[in-house]
């Protein structure tokens, strides 16, 4: 591939795999612009709605342990493509669904393809750039990665008042066919490192994964029964995610002494600018997603606009992100990651707090300023984490940190969306009680003003453990 496209091949192979990260980044946002009405069609209350966006992080979350395993035993072509064509297939019968049970299998579909998906541009912006291009490339691939996010919404959220929520579904369906068209011709046949794909030689961990899955289902859905009625319930499911992560851990151990290939390598946690990067993934994944989810509803369920206004608000702080993406990631090639990190994650939340100065029905601006102070602070986030926290990885580890990061943000996004879920739920219900209109449109939007501060405060988390993100010193100059 080098030999027949020379120096720009790793741009055009950068290209390949960003196209096909659009669609999936597109799929597992777009369905928030929807659930107002898909709610409504399928009688579902929040709770259940919710695992509309839920199921496709649970299964993304758990899919990205496999990529490296994917990766060594098929190679970078077979793995993409194959996880192209589930993509496309789940949008397709998501579209068609007749009832919600069929949507939530749709919707598994995309996210198992998704998590195939997202870990492999971070391994590809190891391995092929210099270490003084990689912000660069980070760059521009957040760029292009952001427009979906960016225009989805806005074209989703017109599809919906104009066709109903079906055809959100389709949105990914160009996108799928232009990625796989770009992979026959740009991505390598190869595993990581150029090695021969050997599906012989290596074997997947099933027992990790199956602990893996456990863990997660158990931790998502005793949350959720944390605000039920059955307490006891809740705390067997915690405690089971908890047994099920110790074990995780143990038999990860167990993999790497015994010379087998481990789901998520426990050398890795041994760089503590990987460690600190890690748990920094984990809390901006819930911060992030969780704000995701939250947003569309805020501005139909609190503000009483329509869907297509979604788009209207979004599109604008989209465009910034798409904007100060690769600003800052040539940023990150010559200032310390870690300031960077700390910046982005300062204005994310400060955009969260300043959303209680908003009022009932107030001036569209507001709203707009709020969202795109936010989307700034992403902006200086996403080019800098991974390339930080994968700084100065042995190259044997690439896959596996991609990997387990990846795992991480999305774990953290799935803990997000749920823990958003239920503390609008509850804060809906509390200050209904308070009130006595528990439908009344000051009880919802006091309830989001106090989620959104919830936000704000796990972003400040985060701040503490990215200050503790140390990277080589010709990362830092």
């Amino acid at each position: 591939m080098q030999a027949r496209y020379g120096e720009r091949y790793r741009w055009l192979l950068l290209l390949a795999v960003m196209v096909g990260t659009m669609a999936s980044i597109m799929s597992s946002t777009i369905i928030n612009v929807a659930i107002p009405d898909m709610s409504q069609q399928f009688t579902l209350g929040q709770e259940r709605a919710q695992w509309a966006t839920s199921s496709f992080m649970v299964a993304t979350t758990v899919a990205m342990l496999c990529t490296p395993w994917l990766l060594a035993s098929f190679g970078y072509r077979r793995t993409y493509v194959v996880a192209m064509l589930m993509l496309l297939g789940g949008g397709v019968w998501g579209g068609l669904a007749g009832n919600f049970e069929v949507v939530l299998a749709a919707r598994v579909v995309e996210g198992l393809a998704a998590g195939v998906v997202q870990p492999i541009p971070a391994i590809i912006i190891m391995r092929a750039f210099q270490p003084q291009e990689r912000g660069r490339a980070g760059g521009i691939f957040g760029m292009g990665v952001v427009l979906a996010p960016a225009l989805g919404p806005s074209i989703g959220g017109l599809l919906v008042d104009w066709f109903g929520w079906r055809s959100i579904f389709f949105m990914v369906v160009p996108f799928c066919l232009a990625s796989i068209w770009l992979a026959y011709r740009y991505v390598p046949v190869t595993a990581p490192g150029g090695a021969a794909a050997d599906r012989l030689g290596n074997r997947l961990d099933w027992a990790g994964l199956l602990l893996a899955t456990v863990g997660t289902l158990c931790l998502l859905n005793g949350m959720v029964e944390l605000h039920g009625a059955t307490s006891a319930q809740a705390w067997v499911l915690l405690g089971v995610a908890l047994a099920c992560t110790v074990a995780f851990i143990g038999w990860q151990r167990h993999q790497a002494r015994r010379g087998d290939m481990p789901l998520m390598h426990p050398d890795l946690f041994a760089f503590r600018s990987f460690a600190m990067g890690s748990l920094v993934a984990f809390i901006y994944g819930t911060a992030l997603f969780g704000s995701t989810y939250l947003l569309p509803l805020y501005i139909q369920m609190a503000q009483q606009l329509s869907a297509s206004h979604v788009g209207t608000i979004m599109l604008p702080a989209g465009l910034v992100l798409a904007v100060t993406i690769p600003l800052a990631g040539r940023l990150s090639d010559h200032w310390p990651i870690r300031v960077l990190i700390c910046l982005g994650l300062a204005l994310l939340a400060a955009s969260f707090a300043l959303m209680v100065t908003i009022s009932l029905h107030a001036t569209l601006w507001l709203l707009v300023a709020w969202v795109v102070l936010g989307r700034i602070g992403l902006g200086f986030i996403l080019p800098s984490l991974n390339n930080g926290a994968m700084a100065g990885l042995e190259p044997r580890l690439i896959s596996q940190a991609s990997s387990a990061i990846n795992f991480l943000r999305m774990l953290g996004g799935a803990v997000g969306v749920s823990l958003c879920g239920i503390v609008l739920e509850w804060r809906i219900a509390a200050h209904g009680d308070s009130l006595g209109h528990p439908d009344s449109s000051l009880a919802r939007l006091a309830a989001f003003d106090e989620t959104f501060v919830m936000l704000a405060g796990v972003c400040a988390l985060a701040m503490l453990a990215a200050w503790q993100m140390r990277t080589p010193a010709r990362l830092e100059t």
